[in-house]
């Protein structure tokens, strides 16, 4: 005798399928959705349905519900998704090569998948986002004229904008898992990047090169080559690392002299 099968009810369907525009990032945070109407209308349901659905999301923290203002997607959706042992790992200076090792595999994988499973409608996207980035030269021209109290400019800000540039790339990718990492690491990543364009700015002119990695990475991307779009990405984290790195060195060998100039000139005075 074979067992019944249990149909699923219609507002579960309606449930996993706004889940899936969440995931996907269809449904972005702090999104605005439609009015109930016009939402079962688009999914061709009963209203009750749409509203057990919503319920079912707002149960799950997904969804907001605002007095007299309508439905959004949960604002801190991120902060939600992140472990606080994150946080506390962005935090530290020493695990910063860290992250940017593991970001080798992270980027490098978006970009194979962006450049396999990419649509027209992505590679637009990605190239939008490449263009909108702020340089570091125009950022160190505008900072010499207004003197060394801005000479930073304003690296969050330019983190924020790579961080998207980056989600965008994972969005392309098509895997839910994949971007799903990579929002719930959005923090850790724009604290990582800031830390970065803080130390290449200070101890390296590296605008030219970098710009020159991350249009050949959008570019082996656009041209559906994954493994040439992979290279690039490791290609460009690589270089930024050993960079990271010879600045450090250099660092150290100055404090090293500065504190032997200091030692000579304290037994001077001494004397």
């Amino acid at each position: 005798m074979h067992a019944s099968i249990k149909h699923q009810k219609l507002s579960d369907v309606i449930t996993e399928r706004l889940e899936s525009m969440v995931l996907d990032g269809t449904l972005v945070a702090g999104e605005k959705l439609l009015p109930e109407r016009l939402l079962a209308e688009k999914f061709q349901v009963s209203r009750p349905s749409l509203r057990e659905a919503i319920q079912n999301l707002q149960a799950k923290g997904l969804i907001e519900r605002k007095q007299g203002g309508g439905t959004f997607i949960t604002q801190n959706l991120s902060a939600k998704m992140t472990d606080p042992l994150l946080a506390l790992v962005a935090s530290r200076p020493e695990t910063q090569f860290d992250l940017l090792e593991f970001r080798h595999a992270l980027e490098g994988m978006a970009a194979y998948y962006a450049a396999l499973r990419g649509q027209p409608e992505d590679y637009q996207a990605l190239n939008n986002a490449l263009n909108s980035l702020p340089s570091l030269q125009h950022s160190n021209v505008n900072a010499a004229k207004l003197g060394s109290s801005q000479a930073n400019d304003n690296p969050e800000q330019e983190a924020e904008a790579l961080v998207e540039f980056y989600l965008t790339m994972a969005k392309a990718a098509h895997n839910m898992v994949l971007l799903h990492v990579m929002r719930s690491m959005r923090g850790m990543l724009v604290e990582n990047i800031k830390r970065n364009l803080e130390m290449l700015r200070a101890g390296a002119d590296v605008e030219v090169q970098i710009r020159e990695q991350r249009h050949a990475i959008v570019q082996a991307i656009s041209s559906q080559d994954p493994e040439a779009a992979r290279k690039a990405s490791n290609k460009h984290l690589g270089f930024v690392e050993s960079t990271l790195l010879d600045i450090n060195k250099r660092d150290v060998k100055l404090q090293r002299a500065m504190r032997r100039i200091e030692v000579k000139e304290t037994g001077k005075t001494a004397s």
